[in-house]
């Protein structure tokens, strides 16, 4: 991984930001942090034609409460009083540095849309003899790319500021769930996973108050008020119209009421230990933490810990569609349909209130994750799958998801908008959210994970002077019950000449952003068409680049852009991903699983995802990592270790000679294959490598499980998957071959 010595300042209009694989420092000096927001080209075509022409999208990945690393600093709070934020009169846009102030400093025009607006009198301050207000560094809203309002009552539902968020847990006490451990371990876990709900001080107490359910066929409500001695059960049976059985000591202060919650969290998993019950329900569990946040008036957040396709009598209710025959036929986008408008209309119901719904599926079969996943992806939420789970195998998986999911930063009730400057207009989006009109995105829940990635289109000429501008502003409820808008600027060049434009793209983007497009397409198109329209497109943008850009040479050379020398590879790993062509042993739960979680990706997780990391760990002296090589089986050698990372799994795969030529002998002894975790042995190699571990899992949203893989192994064929530079089981070209494959697209559309 490259570092760079000096950090990158965003000051500077237009520069395209360093590679998501390299280590770097940002500074805010005007433009949002490439951590916040990545284009896809930072000079964009003055034209709609030219646009056309070049077929590169014009699109920005924004992940608006993005973590910063430690040495960056965080987004600053500017607030106003009982005024609120300045804005543009006329398009609405909030003060920012690329607003104009005139008539010495008692006007200002807007960058976004050119209306002049006054200055309110309390916000006046004279300009310098270059036309800049004197205070503009010490005001983050002319400084910076990126930073906070604090909102107004204006801004909040109802003209009332909101209530604290709370966290409802629903565990499902079915036979399947509590026979493979996961009751236990939820249970368990909880009694110190509720010390750290998500607070804004971290000194200070959370204000998140809690709620436990349990369900089968039916729901068990738990009153955990702090004056019971024992917690009280009430059961809900009539599942067809779902009610609150009780207002009061259903939802809770953790400290008020912990030895009610303790007490149970142990009776949770005997109380059911005996359990027969096999049926379950979702949807009235779902509505069932829809109607507890109506009552409390707040927004929050369900944890649903599920285990089975829900075919008991209830509203929701799925049947089993699973079709192997339906794949690769034009009935195949059916599958990734939900079954039924029940769930979309139940999402609107909870964006509407705030209420964000994460699940955590422990599947043993089909539990049809299209139509279970429709709420979590609708409100801003996240699915979570542990196929065939074991609790010895899988129980660090999940806990560290759990753990994660639970304490990380968050906004509830979140509306975010996007304003650009004449001339373009953001036109689609990808995601988890909800759209009621065509311009807000509406998030009951907006994690530091998740991303928008918003499409734009012309609507008239830009200018190579002024160049364009996006703004992104969201608006949501923190974790401690303030309304707040984050606000992220990014200003980027105009071209007239295409060579301009290919200068400066970045593909890893890019490749995020027509992985998104083509996923999404699978919902009402046949996968095939969907694959060969990504060929079609990318050919398209490099014949392009060949007839107007490149020099003169003959006709059998390909010539690439230098900043898409990697398109095709990309690409091809794309197109044989297991959405677009899965292998025989890819379930349709799987595929659906993986196009819900890849809408969210940034750009550094779809990267690992299409295209894993491999490191020779040969020599691992010093704190230094080793430089990965390309993703084949040909640059594996007997007498080697490698590590490879896909963003979800880690393998460690140990060559058949590995042992003689290593010091890791002990190690990998002690590996046996398909083991999950390194024995810690007092070696420098075997701490070397936990450190390379823990730093690679501390990179990602989602816990990676270490699979231990010997060469020529049963196990291998899973890690050969991964190596997608290499021709693929499922009939995926080789990389070699996809570009001769491309050249030859490229060369016809040429002719």
């Amino acid at each position: 991984m490259l570092i760079f010595s000096e950090p990158f300042t965003t000051g500077v209009k237009g520069q395209t930001p360093p590679l998501v694989t390299t280590n770097f420092q940002v500074k805010d000096q005007g433009n949002a942090s490439p951590r916040f927001v990545r284009c896809t080209a930072y000079n964009i075509p003055c034209t709609a034609d030219m646009a056309k022409q070049s077929q590169v999208p014009l699109a920005a990945v924004i992940k608006p409460l993005a973590m910063l690393p430690p040495d960056e600093t965080r987004p600053y709070m500017v607030d106003h009083g009982e005024a609120g934020p300045i804005r543009c009169n006329r398009c609405k846009a909030y003060m920012c540095p690329y607003m104009q102030f005139i008539e010495g400093g008692r006007r200002f025009q807007c960058g976004f849309c050119s209306c002049v607006t006054d200055v309110p009198p309390h916000y006046f301050q004279h300009l310098d003899h270059t036309g800049k207000r004197v205070d503009c560094c010490d005001r983050p809203e002319l400084s910076l790319g990126s930073y906070e309002f604090v909102a107004t009552v204006d801004y909040c539902k109802n003209n009332k500021l909101p209530q604290p968020p709370s966290f409802i847990f629903f565990i499902d006490v079915s036979y399947n769930a509590v026979k493979s451990g996961m009751v236990n371990i939820v249970c368990q876990e909880l009694k110190t996973l509720l010390d750290y709900l998500p607070r804004e001080n971290p000194e200070a107490d959370s204000v998140v108050r809690v709620g436990f359910v349990t369900y089968n066929k039916v729901l068990h409500f738990y009153n955990v008020k702090s004056s019971l001695a024992q917690p009280q059960m009430m059961v809900v049976s009539d599942v067809s119209d779902m009610f609150l059985p009780l207002l009061d000591g259903f939802l809770v202060n953790v400290n008020d009421s912990r030895m009610v919650i303790e007490s149970l969290l142990d009776q949770i998993p005997e109380m059911f230990a005996d359990t027969r019950e096999t049926e379950t329900v979702f949807g009235p569990v779902i509505q069932a933490g829809l109607e507890a946040l109506k009552a409390a008036d707040c927004a929050g957040k369900l944890f649903l810990f599920h285990s089975s396709l829900p075919i008991a009598e209830a509203p929701g209710k799925l049947k089993n569609r699973e079709d192997k025959k339906l794949v690769g036929t034009d009935k195949e986008k059916s599958l990734f349909q939900p079954q039924s408008g029940f769930y979309s209309n139940l999402s609107k119901e909870c964006v509407a209130q705030g209420c964000c719904v994460d699940l955590f599926l422990f599947p043993n079969q089909y539990v049809d994750v299209a139509t279970l996943g429709v709420v979590p992806v609708s409100t801003g939420g996240s699915v979570y799958k542990y196929t065939y789970f074991q609790a010895e195998m899988d129980r660090e998986r999940f806990l560290n998801d759990l753990r994660r999911d639970v304490q990380k930063p968050m906004g509830f009730d979140a509306v975010m908008r996007v304003r650009t400057s004449t001339g373009i207009r953001a036109t689609d989006f990808f995601g988890s959210f909800f759209m009621s009109n065509t311009t807000d995105v509406e998030l009951a829940g907006l994690d530091c994970d998740k991303t928008v990635t918003v499409e734009f289109r012309h609507d008239d000429k830009l200018s190579e002077d002024t160049g364009a501008l996006m703004q992104c502003a969201v608006l949501y409820t923190s974790c401690s019950g303030q309304r707040r808008l984050r606000v992220h600027n990014m200003a980027v060049n105009c071209c007239s000449q295409l060579a301009d434009l290919y200068r400066n793209c970045e593909t890893d983007t890019i490749i995020n952003f027509f992985s998104k497009y083509a996923y999404r397409s699978l919902l009402n198109t046949p996968t095939k068409t969907v694959r060969d329209t990504l060929v079609n497109q990318c050919a398209q943008i490099l014949a392009c680049y060949r007839k107007n850009c490149a020099s003169p040479s003959s006709a059998g050379q390909l010539i690439l852009p230098e900043c898409m020398k990697l398109l095709p590879v990309y690409l091809n790993c794309v197109l044989k991903s297991d959405v677009l062509q899965p292998g025989a042993d890819v379930s349709v739960d799987d595929r659906a699983y993986l196009r819900q979680l890849l809408s969210c990706m940034d750009v550094s997780e779809s990267h690992v995802f299409f295209y894993p990391r491999l490191l020779p760990l040969v020599k691992l002296d010093g704190g230094s990592l080793p430089m990965a090589v390309r993703n084949s089986e040909e640059r594996l050698s007997k007498g080697g270790v490698y590590l490879l990372e896909t963003g979800l799994y880690l393998f460690l795969w140990v060559g058949a000679n590995a042992q003689q030529e290593m010091c890791v002998s002990n190690l990998l002894n002690a590996c046996v294959a398909f083991q999950t975790s390194l024995p810690e042995l007092d070696n420098p190699f075997s701490q070397r490598l936990r450190e390379i571990i823990d730093s690679f899992r501390s990179q990602r949203s989602r816990y990676m499980k270490l699979m231990v893989v010997k060469q020529e192994d049963k196990a291998e064929l899973i890690f050969k998957h991964f190596l997608c530079e290499d021709k693929s089981a499922s009939g995926g070209a080789s990389y070699v071959d996809f570009l001769c494959h491309m050249h030859k697209e490229i060369r016809q559309l040429l002719s």
